[in-house]
């Protein structure tokens, strides 16, 4: 098993949240991100449950692009977390409105200000919320830990180029096992 700091140690959960999980099929990586809050909880670990939820859906990204998201209405369950993270009143959530959850968030400031310089990463889709959340925590200095059996995206072979070609540059591949036991 990993031997974490959990003082110095977050983990953060990138878009299991209701309208995605069910996009997805994710129901399996809930089910390992539920055995990392119990182990993060068990050892008093900081949690940051993230989702991506819109105002009015005039915030969400459109720039040009050859493959844009289709516009639609959303689910009214879409960004609520779902209830088997069992997140709590006191917990931390991170709402963002784009792909990664440290730009127009305050999640760095958080994790500055407790003094946690290590995070423990997972969530959906590996190559669009988790890996732009990666990036940016590269980016800002963070040691990161990707539990890539408690992720998923649209095809095996996205989340296997995210798994090869991106995470071994700025961090460290685990599995659920490896980080709760």
């Amino acid at each position: 098993m990993l031997d974490l700091d959990f003082k110095r140690t977050a983990l953060v959960l990138i878009d299991l949240q209701c309208g995605i999980v069910r996009a997805f099929d994710g129901n399996a990586v809930v089910k390992r991100a539920a055995r990392l809050v119990r182990r993060f909880r068990a050892h008093d670990g900081f949690i940051a449950f993230v989702n991506v939820d819109f105002h009015d859906g005039r915030d969400m990204l459109a720039p040009s692009c050859d493959a844009p998201t289709a516009p639609g209405q959303l689910p009214p369950d879409w960004g609520t977390l779902v209830s088997q993270l069992n997140v709590e009143a006191g917990d931390y959530i991170v709402t963002k409105r784009q792909w990664g959850a440290f730009f127009g968030t305050d999640l760095d400031l958080q994790l500055r200000r407790r003094g946690i310089d290590t995070i423990v990463l997972a969530g959906i889709a590996t190559n669009i919320g988790v890996e732009s959340t990666a990036r940016q925590a590269f980016e800002l200095g963070y040691t990161q830990y990707f539990v890539v059996d408690a992720m998923k995206t649209a095809s095996k072979e996205a989340h296997e180029a995210t798994l090869k070609f991106i995470f071994p540059r700025i961090g460290h591949i685990v599995d659920t096992a490896t980080v709760a036991g």
